[in-house]
């Protein structure tokens, strides 16, 4: 499509983005169309290339905009050019996105890995037969020494109490005695109830 042909005069200059900019601050919409169609695609532009997602990149290159309309007052001319001020704000929109986005799968992750942590911890399991085991001979050893032998040969070694009577050789009601007064103290050491 031709454009038309201007007989005798120059076309008006387009306003620039620094005065639009300024426009916009005053609360001008019509200007800030006129940012929007200088901007908007180099907005774009930039935020895709650091957020590689489209569907992000629209929707930061938005936010970005939206600031632009709100935040057009903070603009300064005298600290430079007015694309630079709004890439500037794409680029630190599109890193905080990324950064958020970073932070929030690292979150995820770690929740994950929480998850994933067995029943019951195993180190503690066995520390706490280690303690039982050790428990367990100190109350032997705080037995008589024929008690000991009974509940020994009775309950380590899985002996009748019959066949504890014929190897230590005993009467048989001396070593259900002895068994019972032994297993009393024990119970008693150990601190079991019931």
């Amino acid at each position: 499509m031709r454009e038309p042909a201007r007989i005798g005069g120059s076309t008006p200059a387009a306003p620039d983005l620094a005065e639009l900019l300024g426009r916009v601050a005053r609360g001008d919409r019509e200007a800030f169309e006129g940012v929007y169609d200088l901007v908007a695609g180099p907005v774009l532009g930039l935020v895709r290339g650091v957020l590689r997602d489209p569907a992000q990149s629209e929707e930061v290159a938005q936010e970005v905009l939206v600031e632009v309309w709100r935040g057009a007052a903070r603009y300064r001319p005298e600290r430079g050019a007015a694309m630079a001020w709004v890439m500037t704000m794409a680029h630190r929109r599109a890193v905080d996105r990324v950064r958020s986005a970073q932070a929030a799968g690292d979150r995820e992750h770690r929740a994950a890995l929480l998850d994933h942590t067995p029943a019951y911890d195993e180190v503690t399991e066995e520390v706490e037969h280690r303690l039982e085991r050790e428990q367990v001979r100190r109350c032997l050893r705080g037995l008589t020494e024929v008690q000991r032998q009974s509940v020994t040969l009775a309950y380590y070694r899985g002996l009748t109490y019959r066949e504890v009577a014929e190897l230590l050789a005993l009467p048989l009601g001396t070593v259900k005695t002895r068994l019972r007064d032994g297993l009393i103290r024990l119970r008693d050491c150990l601190g079991v109830t019931a």
